[in-house]
């Protein structure tokens, strides 16, 4: 194969590509993967720029398709692959909604629905995904489409910048459980890539309104006031809120919250209204069901965009066998359909400003990022909880997650610039509270979300039981009060606890989060009253399940019931 041609997009006619080479051989890249769309930056010395492929594109489709033995992303194809192609069945996307998930999630059972195939079995363990290839439906998992399609992006950027690719800052959304992290970590070391950072997608772009505020300073010779800033980011698969004061090229984030919601929801949504048998029209993946449903995804889409310019919109699907859909979609019909999304859209800003402890009239810019940003009713929306009436213009919403993943990528490397252009800093946060199992089926949480990171705080615990000699340490992430609506991280068992009765021995469990985000849980016995550790303590980074988590839980309480079970100490909480 002839080796492909790259150019990157840049608003200068200099692209730095040599200075790029020479300077900085081991700079690492950004990378946005987004449900829907993606793009790859790099800083060039003097500003980010992001690279084209051969189509000239920025913004590439997030997509593998699977026709043959040689899977192909569709990055270095010179023609593309059209909308009728991609949901053909043969191409698998969405895989950042699926990926880390197991097949009891809600996320997975509404994917179902896709052209593709997603089959679940009910009981926690990794879902059946499929492509149809020469008329046979070939497995694969979201990881394997993920490293495929990152294989491609690497290929291009070596390409581009006359070097190999090693490390990269990826960016990610806030409801991201670890396991998640993890299996990106996966998909990536497959690529051949090492992930310097996953950076949640508002913090990244946190990290470019603080470069700009920086630059800004320095032309007006300004005092460095600190500006507060709400960033809401919704793409087609997730849905982040922030806020961020920053000054002086400092950004700390002060909340983050996330959920998995967005223009897949919502093209769902209008799906399932314009078709109200869809869920079962698609259970049935024949050739002519996915062309169908192909042709109505893609009138659908159409529609969602025209409707962001336009009072209504006509759409008109022979969906074969006698159904057909031919509808008038107006604007409030739409916003109506979507009502409940639009309602968590708006609990998630105002929860936001209650956990950073701001009012709207705190806020000085609101940033919209993420392909969903240009509906009508998100904007006004956003604008009308925060009291604004105008957006920041500085940012552009479909590449600053990227281009603050660049300029991630030349902090984290090392790099320095003689403007002060990379003199930044972004004191980032935990965005879901990890503790453990504690008082029967509760969660004791030990960090809480939001905490600035790096964190390192302890709790006290006791025994549950009479001569209790063993304790079985059960980690969890999320906001919820029982453990089963959170995420399972790990479970280890420490030993050595000396007989007595139950509330007399003391369990110290310390949680590290280091500025890498890595975690790690330290748990020992103590004598009563003090620090001084009985035995070695044990130390284990999470998480450590592995694709079967969704069993252990059900594992661990057949095995050993309540046996082992640890109740917390009232006010015993080490800062």
């Amino acid at each position: 194969m002839a080796e492909q041609f790259y150019t990157v997009a840049s608003d200068s006619e200099n692209t730095g590509d040599d200075k790029v080479q020479s300077a900085f051989p081991d700079l690492a890249i950004g990378i946005d993967i987004g449900t829907s769309k993606c793009s790859v930056a790099i800083w060039n010395g003097t500003q980010v720029e992001l690279l084209r492929n051969p189509r000239n594109q920025k913004l590439m489709r997030s997509y593998v398709m699977f026709k043959d033995d040689s899977p192909s992303g569709g990055v270095s194809e010179e023609l593309a692959h059209g909308e009728q192609e991609i949901f053909s069945g043969s191409a698998v996307f969405n895989m950042k909604r699926l990926v880390g998930r197991v097949d009891t999630d809600p996320v997975v059972h509404a994917s179902k629905t896709l052209p593709f195939l997603v089959q679940t079995l009910d009981i926690g363990v990794r879902p059946f995904i499929a492509a149809l290839v020469n008329n046979v439906w070939r497995s694969t998992t979201p990881e394997e489409v993920l490293a495929i399609f990152l294989v491609e992006l690497k290929a291009m950027a070596e390409v581009q910048l006359k070097r190999r690719i090693r490390t990269a800052i990826l960016t990610i959304p806030v409801s991201f459980s670890r396991f998640q992290k993890t299996r990106i970590e996966r998909a990536c070391a497959m690529a051949g890539l090492h992930v310097l950072r996953l950076m949640p997608e508002p913090t990244s772009v946190a990290l470019l309104y603080a470069q700009q505020q920086q630059l800004s300073l320095h032309e007006n010779m300004g005092s460095g006031i600190e500006k507060v800033a709400l960033i809401f980011n919704m793409g087609a698969g997730y849905c982040d809120v922030a806020i961020t004061a920053t000054a002086g090229g400092v950004s700390q984030i002060k909340a983050l919250l996330g959920c998995t919601m967005g223009g897949e929801d919502i093209l769902q949504n209008v799906l399932c209204h314009l078709l109200p048998n869809f869920d079962t029209f698609c259970a049935d993946h024949s050739m002519d069901k996915i062309k169908s449903m192909g042709l109505l995804r893609i009138a659908t889409q159409d529609a969602i965009h025209k409707l962001s310019s336009q009072p209504s919109v006509i759409i008109n699907v022979d969906l074969g066998d006698g159904n057909k859909v031919c509808k008038t979609l107006n604007r409030s019909e739409f916003e109506e359909v979507n009502s409940k999304l639009f309602e968590k859209c708006e609990k998630l800003i105002m929860q936001c400003l209650v956990d950073a402890k701001f009012t709207a009239e705190d806020i000085n810019d609101v940033i919209l990022v993420g392909g969903c940003s240009n509906i009508l009713k998100i904007r006004s929306l956003v604008l009308g909880l925060c009291k604004r009436e105008n957006l920041y213009e500085g940012i552009d919403l479909l590449e600053a997650a990227v281009c603050g993943a660049a300029l991630e990528g030349a902090v984290a490397s090392g790099i320095s610039d003689p403007s002060g252009s990379l003199d930044l800093l972004t004191i980032q946060a935990t965005p879901l509270s990890l503790g453990i199992r504690a008082d029967g089926d509760g969660f004791a949480a030990i960090i809480n979300r939001n905490t600035a990171i790096p964190a390192r705080k302890d709790m006290l615990f006791t025994t549950a039981h009479d001569n209790q000699m063993e304790a079985l340490i059960v980690v969890y992430e999320g906001e919820g009060k029982k453990v089963e609506e959170n995420h399972l991280l790990g479970y280890f068992k420490i030993t050595g606890i000396p007989p007595a009765p139950k509330g007399t021995a003391e369990i110290s469990v310390c949680m590290d989060i280091d500025a890498s985000d890595v975690l790690r849980v330290l748990a020992g016995v103590v004598l009563p009253g003090t620090q001084n550790a009985v035995s070695p303590f044990i130390e284990v980074r999470m998480p450590t399940l592995g694709d079967g988590h969704g069993w252990c839980a059900q594992a661990l309480a057949k095995m050993y019931g309540s046996s082992l079970d640890l109740a917390t100490i009232p006010k015993k909480l080490q800062q």
